[in-house]
């Protein structure tokens, strides 16, 4: 899709559309009210600074958007397309060993404990190793830190999402 053709989409069409990107419906209500676009950088920079405002609640809507590390399935309902675009960023977990895989699942598992929400890292390019070590270094985070590392993650797969929205 083009940017135009975004820019001309109805507000619940697109909204759905950038569903896709970010799970929370806040954002994508404030990035549909925000349009029309004029290019891509603008949206993208209006997309981070709404992500920015908002809430607590917001961005744990939007984690939950997300399948874990390792996993295929989110704890929210994704599109087929969000769907797809995970699978991919985490391509690199796929075919790892059993024992990296099981400790990326222990490592979830007490991230989860911890912090009340999924680990949530952009995996784009990323190793499995790479990952699993973030992970332990993210666990020994306080909570508040945690929350915006968290945050500043999903902005990037969410910058990125927006670029392969506009670029289908």
């Amino acid at each position: 899709m083009t940017l135009n053709e975004f820019n001309l989409l109805s507000p619940k069409q697109a909204q759905s559309e950038l569903l896709k990107c970010c799970g929370s419906a806040r954002w994508a209500a404030e990035v549909t009210a925000a349009r029309p676009f004029e290019n891509v950088d603008r949206l993208s920079a209006k997309a981070d600074r709404i992500w920015s405002s908002l809430s607590t609640e917001d961005w744990l809507e939007a984690f939950r958007a997300h399948p874990q590390i390792g996993e295929k399935k989110a704890a929210a309902q994704q599109s087929e397309q969000a769907q797809t675009w995970s699978a991919q960023e985490q391509s690199r977990v796929a075919n790892v060993a059993i024992d990296i895989k099981a400790t990326l699942t222990n490592g979830n598992r007490q991230y989860q404990q911890r912090f009340g929400f999924i680990f949530i890292i952009c995996a784009t390019g990323k190793t499995a190793e790479e990952m699993l070590e973030n992970l332990n270094l993210r666990l020994q985070n306080d909570r508040e830190t945690e929350l915006r590392t968290a945050a500043e993650e999903q902005r990037k797969i969410t910058r990125l999402r927006l670029e392969k929205l506009l670029t289908r």
